[in-house]
């Protein structure tokens, strides 16, 4: 498979990241022409300037790790992330709130995030499959395709599993063709990025990009 790149959003959400390691990311990004740059919300505003004219799009998470905030300040981070530059936002959805199959307030919180994106920005839903039942894996991927998400994604990467091509091929079964199905979490090289582009995947989370292109 050629030019995995082009899947590939170069992610740097550790705590701990510095401004020279956001500085690193994204000129390795625009080097390598991954698909986007994905970093914390206090740091867009600085990678949307550095890849400026790089082809490499600024990508930001919202309510992340854990997806637990109020839907009115995941709705206003968005809205400040988007001022700030970022042209993708990668949202936790509420875990709690599907776990507890309160499904209007799941689709309500999604729906604040894709309205403050006023489609200036591409709204992926984290639903963080390593917590979820099969079941409540498919429900969750409707609840974002109904409220006008672009993407579903697997994982954070901050809990107890990341991206299975399992859950992906479920994922890529229940959204269908249209939508963007992102496999994060764990995914660490060549092989592991083919098996889930194979199982559906249009978009790659990775700190390891620069590993997995290489070879």
């Amino acid at each position: 498979m050629e030019n995995l790149a082009k899947y590939i959003d170069h992610t740097l959400l550790k705590p701990d990241a510095t401004e020279a390691d956001i500085r690193r990311v994204c000129g390795e990004a625009a080097e390598y022409h991954f698909a986007s740059v994905c970093v914390n919300p206090s740091y867009i505003a600085l990678a949307a300037e550095l890849l400026e004219g790089s082809g490499v799009t600024p990508c930001c998470v919202i309510a992340f790790p854990l997806g637990a905030t109020m839907p009115a300040a995941k709705a206003a981070e968005t809205a400040q992330a988007v001022l700030d530059g970022a042209k993708e936002v990668d949202m936790v959805i509420n875990i709690g709130a599907v776990k507890s199959g309160r499904w209007n307030l799941v689709r309500r919180d999604i729906e604040g995030v894709v309205a403050a994106a006023g489609g200036r920005a591409l709204v992926k839903v984290i639903i963080e499959t390593c917590l979820l039942t099969d079941e409540e894996k498919v429900k969750a991927c409707l609840a974002a395709k109904e409220a006008g998400a672009d993407f579903v994604k697997t994982s954070t990467g901050f809990s107890t599993g990341g991206a299975t091509a399992d859950d992906v091929r479920l994922m890529r079964e229940t959204v269908g063709p249209e939508m963007g199905v992102k496999a994060s979490g764990g995914i660490r090289t060549r092989e592991d990025c083919i098996r889930m582009i194979e199982a559906g995947a249009t978009r790659i989370g990775a700190s390891a990009g620069i590993q997995i292109v290489s070879g």
